[in-house]
């Protein structure tokens, strides 16, 4: 039996469920290319600007606490001669 006869006689076997069919069928598609592949690496781009979005908020927080609590400086009137 070659490894291909032996590799489809094992997908039988293995799991017959529709996640692990897409699994399968993704694994065996070539290459990257086609609408499929473009929407995933989209949808990835958008989680990591979300996780940038969440840090950047973070980072305006500590920031306009670090200014609360520092002490503010007020103009003071000088005499002028």
């Amino acid at each position: 039996m070659s490894r291909h006869e032996e590799h489809a006689q094992n997908d039988k076997i293995r799991c017959h469920c529709p996640v692990c069919q897409m699994m399968r069928t993704m694994a065996k598609t070539s290459g990257r290319g086609g609408p499929f592949w473009n929407h995933l690496t989209n949808a990835r781009i958008e989680v990591l600007r979300a996780v940038r979005s969440l840090i950047d908020e973070r980072i305006d927080q500590l920031e306009k606490k670090k200014n609360k609590t520092s002490p503010e400086k007020k103009a003071e009137p000088i005499q002028v001669e």
